[in-house]
């Protein structure tokens, strides 16, 4: 058999397996180990053993329990509702204000938590009921929780962006700045959309009625603001040192978490329960993402010894004739195909030993790559029939809300991101400007 065939063989029968529901990193890994053990015998039990050796001497890694860990403190602590009581009255007198003020919250909630997973359990425990009971129109505001919470695994400290580091080997200071302008212009996007359409159509966003913006005192609108910009104080704490050279990555990640418990602490509110929630989902989400790491790793070590990767070169650019624009182009549509049934970090993990090589080949950057992958997965996220956040919102929203709305919700977003994506592949400065500008390029 063909090295060709067999890598074909290899990538065929882990999406078999993810197709029968088993676990993205039982499957990649269990691939990865036959193969392995197929090919070379008992010397394929070096490739585990080199990728495990490659996880412990990676020392960013660090830094997925610290995030993880500061963005569950502030969710278990209820500071980040108090994020949305300050949207919901400094943006309620304007049409559509509270929709703007989720978008808002889901940005803040991304800088603190790293991964969207959080920001659709806040913004559907939190914000979804609160803006159905003010009269909005369901179809949109789930959308903009849907869309909102997309924005956690592109704006910094993503977690995703770290693994995509991680295997891409490139810098995750570099990845995170390039994430950071795509991410708010897509925010902007969201919020430019909501506010002409809620003007267009005012019954979809009322506003808050006179008696309803009276009845909060300027006093407490100061507390709410105050309380409000707590988040922001933690995430500016953890991140200006870095940015200006002070801190290492890891040094800034353990500033912010350990930020975050201290504010939790003085505002009274870390107790037991809220400390063993966060420490307990914090392993627990650390501990997935530790073994998908290793089994991409392996899974990639078997792919570059079978020579996979030259031999799809080959195949795109010389069989073939495509050019690399076009070569880039169906790589994003088979993200779109995948995203229809797996998460980002599957998506990352399968693909990545296959085209982050390829993109490097073509002449592209992948720092820029990093952020069209996460924007692509963030569309892939949210398209029918089986986008992953399509049945997280299911799981999570009000019994009212069913799910041919969550469907119909999600078009305009995804018309948006699409938009968002188009203008960062046709302007890579969009991406590139504000790392360049920090490391001085």
């Amino acid at each position: 058999m063909s090295q060709e065939m067999i890598a074909l063989f290899m990538f065929s029968s882990m999406m078999l397996m993810l197709f029968t529901g088993q676990r993205v990193f039982g499957a990649i890994g269990g691939i990865a180990a036959i193969a392995a053990l197929a090919l070379w015998g008992t010397g394929g039990s070096d490739i585990p053993f080199a990728a495990a050796m490659k996880v412990m001497k990676w020392y960013p890694m660090l830094t997925l329990p610290l995030f993880i860990f500061m963005g569950y403190v502030l969710s278990e602590s209820k500071i980040a509702e108090d994020l949305y009581k300050m949207f919901h009255v400094w943006m309620g007198p304007l049409n559509g204000g509270l929709a703007i003020g989720t978008i808002g919250l889901m940005v803040l909630i991304s800088a603190m938590n790293g991964l969207s997973v959080a920001g659709m359990a806040i913004g559907a425990t939190i914000a979804l009921p609160e803006l159905l009971r003010r009269g909005y129109d369901k179809k949109m505001v789930t959308g903009v929780v849907q869309a909102g919470s997309s924005l956690g695994i592109l704006v910094p400290p993503s977690v995703v962006l770290v693994l995509y580091a991680m295997i891409a080997r490139q810098p995750v200071g570099q990845l995170w700045l390039a994430g950071v302008v795509p991410g708010l212009m897509m925010a902007l996007l969201f919020v430019i959309y909501i506010a002409v359409r809620c003007r267009l159509q005012p019954s979809l966003g009322p506003a808050l009625t006179q008696e309803e913006i009276g009845s909060v005192s300027k006093a407490e609108k100061r507390r709410l603001l105050a309380a409000g910009m707590l988040p922001l104080v933690i995430f500016f704490a953890m991140m200006i040192p870095f940015i200006k050279g002070w801190t290492s990555l890891v040094e800034s990640s353990a500033i912010g978490a350990v930020t975050a418990f201290l504010a939790a602490v003085l505002k009274g509110r870390m107790t037991r329960i809220v400390f063993e929630n966060s420490v307990r989902q914090t392993l627990a989400i650390s501990c997935m993402f530790m073994w998908i790491v290793l089994a991409a790793l392996g899974f990639g070590a078997v792919f570059d010894g079978l020579g996979a990767v030259k031999a799809i070169e080959g195949l795109f650019t010389e069989q073939l004739g495509l050019s690399p624009w076009t070569i880039l182009i169906l790589m994003q549509l088979s993200f779109l195909l995948m995203g229809t049934f797996l998460d980002d970090t599957a998506m990352l993990v399968i693909v990545a030993p296959l085209y982050v090589p390829l993109v490097s080949a073509l002449g592209f950057d992948l720092i820029w790559y990093g952020v069209l992958y996460t924007i692509t997965t963030q569309i892939a996220y949210m398209t029918p029939p089986f986008g992953y956040n399509l049945f997280l919102m299911r799981a999570m929203a009000p019994k009212e809300i069913e799910l041919k709305d969550i469907y119909v919700s999600i078009v305009p977003f995804v018309l948006v991101m699409t938009g968002a994506l188009a203008l960062i592949m046709m302007f890579p400065d969009i991406a590139m400007w504000l790392p360049n500008y920090v490391y001085g390029k």
